[in-house]
């Protein structure tokens, strides 16, 4: 399979943009490296990178070249993949794109449950906004992803989704840590804590606050989930966040608790996990699919 290395090599200069720095990853001489890259463009008898004076870049050829590379690639790792479970083991790496909302509890706790039966599996899990998630998906750089509030698009095929509601976290002894769904405006009265506008959430808010008569600004932004919800433990103030990212224990172990927004203020929206179209998935990658698919349709 030395074929495989070769796709490697070009796949790994692809991605780093030079033919020093993919020898220096895949410990070989760059003028070794450069051979290879060459003896392809030779058997292809056209170019396929652009030199550049501080590395390559990819042309409309090499582009064509890179996505068969990957898609190669990905396959056998499935087949690989399926020749070991073949022998009864439960073996790979599984890698995922997720929402920031999913890395505080929930995906910790299911990759937990599923290593407890498949302990040889490996995880990969990058944490990304919207758009970073679905490039990883595309350029085979992760098996799954796992986004809210997905819109159309070609190429992602949808595994498993769930209607999500937008919650209010807020200290337990808050003045508006009450029992059931609150009224958007009934927060303006509060210091806001708010994940910064290319989250779902904070769109579905900001879209909410258009339609009302009242205004809502935050003391406080950030892209970092957790440090919004360890920052309302100390100030009477209030976050946002889908339900799936504020767990029920959230009172025993931090303090805090959740309310849902009512649904006359912002709409449920859905969540979906997906996987690119046409691509089979490794066996151990699959498999958890599968799993993470029983636990949306339980929450839905």
């Amino acid at each position: 399979m030395k074929h495989l290395r070769l796709l490697t090599y070009i796949d790994e200069v692809a991605r780093v943009g030079s033919i020093r720095k993919a020898a220096e990853r895949l410990n070989i001489t760059a003028s070794a490296l450069n051979r290879r890259v060459q003896d392809i463009e030779d058997e292809l008898g056209t170019k396929i990178f652009e030199r550049l004076p501080r590395g390559v870049r990819l042309n409309a050829a090499g582009e064509l070249l890179i996505r068969h590379i990957r898609s190669q690639l990905a396959d056998i790792g499935r087949v690989r993949s399926q020749i070991e479970d073949l022998s009864g083991f439960r073996r790979g790496t599984v890698s995922i794109a997720c929402s920031h909302a999913l890395a505080h509890d929930f995906l910790p706790v299911e990759i937990a449950s599923y290593r407890r039966a498949f302990p040889m599996v490996e995880f990969d899990v990058r944490v990304a906004v919207h758009s970073e998630a679905l490039r990883a998906l595309v350029a085979y750089e992760v098996d799954l992803a796992l986004i809210f509030r997905m819109s159309a698009m070609a190429g992602f095929q949808v595994v498993a989704s769930a209607e999500q509601r937008i919650v209010a976290i807020m200290r337990h002894d808050h003045p508006l840590a009450g029992e059931g769904s609150l009224r958007l405006r009934d927060c303006a009265d509060y210091p806001l804590a708010l994940p910064d506008k290319g989250y779902g959430g904070r769109q579905l808010l900001e879209e909410a606050l258009a339609r009302s008569s009242f205004r809502m600004s935050p003391v406080v932004e950030s892209n970092s989930f957790e440090f919004l919800r360890n920052y309302v433990r100390f100030e009477n103030a209030i976050t946002f966040q889908i339900e799936i990212g504020a767990p029920s224990n959230l009172k025993e172990r931090d303090g805090l608790i959740s309310r849902p927004i009512d649904p006359r203020d912002i709409a449920p929206a859905r969540f979906a996990m997906g996987q690119l179209h046409g691509r089979s998935l490794p066996v151990a990658a699959a498999k958890f699919a599968e799993q993470l698919a029983r636990k949306l349709e339980s929450n839905a």
